[in-house]
């Protein structure tokens, strides 16, 4: 189990696990609970570049459709095609088989990253 605490955080509700020069990001389980029941997942290819604040995607569920931004700027390095096959692990497990992407970033890119309290007292508030 991902420690969340240890993850940073944006206020559109995506999740960042920071591994040296690079991230993992995934949407929280708060926006997945929000969502629905996801139903399709649309992701950048790998060596894409993104920019903080940019739409890199789409989750498509029963009730709405959400856009994805980029957390951070960088290029993408990974992707997860175990969620494109098959989106519901956005919902079963958001914080570990549910990732989404993962970009190489430069350093400071995190800077405007929130902790996880900020994030709980966003999403209570």
């Amino acid at each position: 189990m991902t420690d969340l605490n240890s993850l940073k955080y944006t206020e559109e509700h995506e999740w960042i696990a920071v591994d040296g020069d690079s991230v993992t990001v995934g949407i929280t389980d708060y926006a997945a609970e929000k969502l629905g029941d996801v139903v399709f997942v649309e992701l950048p290819a790998v060596g894409t570049a993104v920019t903080a604040g940019a739409v890199v995607g789409e989750v498509e569920s029963t009730k709405s459709v959400g856009e994805i931004y980029a957390p951070v700027t960088g290029t993408v390095v990974e992707v997860n095609d175990a969620v494109v096959d098959d989106p519901s692990l956005v919902n079963a497990e958001p914080f570990e088989g549910g990732w989404l992407i993962k970009v190489s970033v430069a350093e400071g890119a995190l800077d405007d990253l929130i902790d996880r309290d900020a994030y709980v007292a966003l999403t209570e508030g």
